[in-house]
């Protein structure tokens, strides 16, 4: 790679980091192909993507943004899933470094101005993610419209049953 591709590609991470609100930094060596593809489609289902540079290339590409203080996390061979989407991410990354327990561990990540430690972004993956809480909001405005329909039409309904039980 000359240093026209490698400053393309520094530019292209900076890039791609602006404005995302989190980045996990994990250990990975011995991963195979094949469970990298299924990561990096588990990735995109949550609309994350996953990196994996040089170190020096990803200390470049880093210095002077917000996500300067994991460059301590940038030793050996890494890779940096970042997202929008904190949770969904967090939820990715830990279940494949569940899976793959040998191959693959998290280190650490950063998020809204702070460090995260492993623990950090393991109690992040057990958060109910943005559509369930979604859902479950939707759950809270829907159900007092559907007891009061279910109290008008009750009243009713025990009518219909007494007189067939009469008759």
């Amino acid at each position: 790679m000359d240093r026209l591709q490698k400053e393309q590609l520094i530019s292209d991470v900076r890039s791609d980091l602006t404005g995302k609100s989190i980045v996990i930094v994990a250990k990975q060596s011995g991963v195979t192909v094949e469970k990298s593809t299924q990561l990096r489609c588990s990735m995109r289902a949550v609309d994350a993507k996953i990196r994996v540079l040089k170190n020096t290339l990803l200390s470049i590409a880093i210095t002077g943004t917000e996500f300067e203080e994991i460059k301590s996390f940038l030793k050996g061979p890494v890779m940096l899933a970042y997202s929008s989407d904190p949770v969904g991410t967090a939820k990715v990354v830990s279940k494949f470094a569940e899976e793959n327990e040998e191959k693959f561990k998290i280190i650490g990540g950063f998020m809204n101005g702070q460090v995260l430690s492993l623990k950090s972004v393991q109690i992040l993956a057990k958060l109910p993610s943005l559509n369930e809480l979604r859902a479950k909001i939707l759950g809270l405005l829907v159900a007092p419209a559907t007891k009061i329909v279910r109290t008008i039409k009750e009243p009713m309904s025990r009518i219909a049953r007494i007189t067939a039980m009469k008759s």
